[in-house]
C-alpha cells in the first residue's frame, strides 16, 4: 500500500522503498548477466582448448632412436615398436590418451608369442611427429593397417584398442577387414563420456573430436572381446553398454571387478582373456 500526502505525492519512505527495489532489480539482472558471461566463457575455453582435455602426449615422449618401426603418412613420420616381427598373424595395438605404449612390450611378447605385434605412437605421442586429432588418428590407423598388410600379405590382422584407442579401432573395423577385435574400457561416443563429466555444458556442440564408436561397429561381423573395468571411473557403464548393443553379433564381454580405468591391465584376467581370444 502506497502512502501519499494530502496533495497526492509519495512520502520519503515510499520513495526510498522504490529506490531499494530498483537497485535490487539492477543487482539481480547484473548477477544473471555475470553468470551467463561466465558460462559462455567456459564454453569458449573448452571449445578452444579441448585438445588439452582429450590428448595427453606430454608424458609419453620418447627418443626416436629407441623405436624400431615407422611409417610416413601425409608427410608425417609415425614411430613405434614391433614385437616378434618375423611371426605371422599381426596384431595392431592402439593405446590410451596418455599411455606409454612401449611399456606393454614385455607383456605382449609373453601373451602373444605366435604373433607379430605393432605398437605405433599416435601423432604427437612417443617419438611420432605431428599433432593428435580425430581425423588424423583415423587416417593414420588406416595407413598403418595397409602398411602392415603389405608386410604380411594374405595374413589375418587383429586389433586391440584401449580407451581412446578403442575409438580408433572401432573406426578401423569400418574401413578394413579386421580378423578379431579387442576393445578395452571402450565407449560408445567420446561426446557422451565428456557429457557425463560436464552435464551442465552442451558438449554435443562444443566437442569437435567425438569418436562415435557405436556408429562404426554396426556392420562388423568378426569376433569381438570387450574388457571392462568393474570400477571404471572414466567411462560410465551405460556408455559401454550402448557400444555392446551396437554390434551386429553379441561380443564376448569380460568384466574385471575391483579394477579401474587405468589399472585394469594389472589384473591377471586381463592378459589371460586376450591370450585365449587371440590364440
Amino acid at each position: 500500500m502506497v502512502t501519499k500526502t494530502a496533495d497526492g505525492e509519495q512520502t520519503p519512505i515510499d520513495q526510498t522503498r522504490r529506490r531499494a527495489w530498483r537497485i535490487a532489480r539492477y543487482l539481480a539482472v547484473g548477477a544473471i548477466v555475470l553468470v551467463l558471461l561466465a558460462y559462455v566463457g567456459i564454453c569458449a575455453w573448452i571449445r578452444v582448448h579441448q585438445g588439452e582435455l582429450l590428448y595427453y602426449p606430454q608424458s609419453t615422449h620418447a627418443d626416436a632412436q629407441t623405436t624400431d618401426f615407422s611409417i610416413t603418412h601425409d608427410g608425417v613420420v609415425l614411430r613405434g615398436w614391433v614385437i616378434h616381427p618375423d611371426m605371422p598373424d599381426p596384431i595392431l595395438y592402439f593405446g590410451g590418451n596418455g599411455e606409454r605404449i612401449e611399456g606393454d612390450r614385455g607383456d605382449f611378447a609373453d601373451w602373444f608369442p605366435g604373433h607379430s605385434i605393432y605398437l605405433l605412437a599416435y601423432r604427437g605421442y612417443g617419438a611420432s611427429d605431428g599433432q593428435p586429432g580425430e581425423a588424423a588418428l583415423f587416417a593414420d590407423a588406416v595407413s598403418e593397417f595397409d602398411h602392415i598388410q603389405a608386410l604380411h600379405p594374405q595374413q589375418p590382422i587383429s586389433v586391440i584398442g584401449r580407451s581412446l584407442g578403442s575409438g580408433v579401432a572401432s573406426y578401423l573395423v569400418s574401413q578394413r577387414p579386421i580378423a578379431r577385435l579387442v576393445l578395452v574400457t571402450p565407449f560408445d561416443s567420446m561426446m557422451r563420456v565428456a557429457q557425463s563429466d560436464f552435464p551442465w555444458l552442451p558438449m554435443r556442440w562444443l566437442l569437435e573430436d567425438q569418436y562415435p564408436s557405436a556408429s562404426y561397429v554396426t556392420n562388423y561381423t568378426g569376433p569381438v572381446l570387450i574388457l571392462r573395468a568393474g570400477n571404471d571411473e572414466v567411462v560410465p557403464a551405460e556408455d559401454t553398454d550402448r557400444l555392446i548393443q551396437a554390434f551386429l553379433h553379441t561380443p564376448v564381454v569380460i568384466n574385471i571387478p575391483g579394477r579401474g580405468h587405468n589399472d585394469i591391465s594389472k589384473a591377471p584376467q586381463y592378459g589371460q582373456a586376450m591370450t585365449e581370444f587371440l590364440r
